[in-house]
């Protein structure tokens, strides 16, 4: 008899629980929602330009409100990188049931996780801030400032916080194609998160915009040709298709990758310049090794056996003609590497025209990673027959943006509007986030190592 009437008031104890939880559940969704009805819905409008989203002179504030148990979800597996319903203000108006998902690569997640082994990043959140990638058009066809998506950068391991602003920078104001990047305020649930760098997302709005209205199709992290030398399947290229999903038709880019493979070296090269504009590549290179983003598309990592794999970058195919344009990505390791490799998995060894070890892949690093010269590969040693070309535009580049008057003019400019956002992080967050004295001390070690690369 006393076992049921204990059975039977931890049965009562339970239910009550569970029932008052509910209730509260109930009370903050209630309370969430009223709040969201409250507002205004935003609504695209042909006035509303992206332009004002990434305007220099602006640093925006972006208010994220989701539900605890939308929150919870994430947080405890960031990872996993799946969308939940939430809702994103912006000066005062509301868009609602958008998509929100922590993003990132294997770089995104060190430290950030439960998990300590960065080489598979699992666990929950324990970083005040992660990237996160807001996808407007998640339950309708809608856009937020022509955008289907916008995406905030953490820079966790950017004490500066001006790589990925000043990199893009160098590269759209150089002619080459590239997303737009500038500072941005991020809150979550009324809570102040943190800076993050906010960054165009590569998708069908940007090619639409950026690429005389688009209609190409996007890749994402496909190279043409093998580091070997051999053709890539149709399934490659599909899996790297980012727009004309429902079409997929990669012949064109397949049609390129067939005439690398068949071509000896005396024919590669007009195969090349054929389909990739010589100057806007040779740029490309330029700015890639002035600002030593040396975890993009120059670095040949090794994948296993006699592959290597480059990756963080995609490619543009114009509709109408057989061109590709690459467009470089993911800039949060650019300039650590300008002087000394502080970065012990992203240095390159090699000078971009350079090939060691007979194009057979090496050791090197701290880590003692294998990698392969990046002049080796079918596509890229073409352009090292420019070299004198590739020494006049960096002569240009030097003297119309590459430049310390210009660069300190830029990161000074650029200090006086994020200053008190950096403060606000580091009371807030404490160590994870830097200190003024800290993040004024790497906005110096850069300026610095800049200078001494032109040297």
């Amino acid at each position: 008899m006393l076992i049921r009437v204990i059975l039977f008031l931890f049965f009562f104890i339970s239910i009550s629980c569970d029932n008052k939880y509910d209730e509260i559940k109930t009370t903050q969704y209630d309370s969430l929602i009223n709040f969201i009805n409250s507002l205004d819905e935003y609504s695209f409008d042909e006035s509303h330009s992206s332009s004002y989203i990434y305007n220099q002179d602006k640093l925006h504030r972006f208010d994220i409100y989701l539900t605890d148990e939308n929150l919870n979800k994430i947080d405890n597996d960031p990872a996993a990188e799946e969308y939940v319903n939430g809702f994103l203000i912006f000066e005062g108006v509301v868009i609602k049931n958008v998509g929100v998902r922590y993003k990132g690569s294997i770089g995104a997640w060190v430290g950030c996780l439960s998990d300590p082994d960065w080489t598979e990043p699992n666990g929950y959140k324990i970083c005040p801030k992660l990237s996160m990638k807001i996808k407007i058009n998640w339950k309708e066809d809608k856009k937020f400032y022509g955008m289907k998506k916008i995406q905030f950068h953490s820079q966790n391991l950017d004490k500066s916080k001006m790589r990925e602003r000043l990199g893009y920078y160098m590269y759209r104001n150089f002619g080459i194609n590239a997303p737009r990047s500038n500072h941005a305020l991020v809150y979550i649930n009324g809570e102040f998160i943190g800076l993050f760098a906010n960054t165009e997302n590569i998708d069908g709005p940007y090619t639409n915009k950026h690429f005389d209205g688009g209609g190409g199709n996007l890749y994402k992290e496909v190279w043409p040709v093998s580091s070997n030398g051999e053709l890539r399947s149709d399934e490659y290229f599909k899996y790297g298709l980012k727009t004309n999903e429902e079409i997929s038709n990669v012949s064109k880019i397949k049609s390129f990758s067939n005439l690398l493979s068949e071509s000896n070296k005396d024919e590669v090269k007009s195969v090349v310049e054929n389909w990739i504009d010589k100057d806007i590549f040779l740029k490309t290179i330029l700015v890639d090794r002035r600002i030593a983003n040396d975890d993009g598309f120059m670095h040949f990592y090794h994948e296993g056996g006699d592959t290597y794999e480059n990756h963080n970058f995609y490619w543009y195919e114009f509709p109408d003609e057989n061109k590709l344009q690459l467009i470089p990505w993911d800039l949060d390791n650019a300039f650590e590497n300008l002087i000394q490799n502080v970065n012990p998995v992203t240095p390159i060894k090699d000078k971009w025209y350079e090939i060691s070890n007979n194009c057979v892949g090496f050791k090197f690093g701290q880590f003692k990673l294998k990698q392969r010269s990046a002049a080796c590969d079918k596509i890229i040693g073409v352009f090292t027959d420019y070299r004198l070309k590739y020494d006049s535009l960096d002569q240009i580049f030097q003297n119309e943006l590459y430049n310390m008057p210009n660069i300190n003019l830029l990161i000074d400019k650029w200090s006086l509007q994020i200053k008190d956002a950096v403060d606000d992080a580091y009371i807030r967050h404490g160590n994870p986030e830097p200190s003024i004295k800290e993040w004024q001390y790497n906005i110096d070690i850069m300026k610095s190592s800049i200078a001494q690369s032109l040297n």
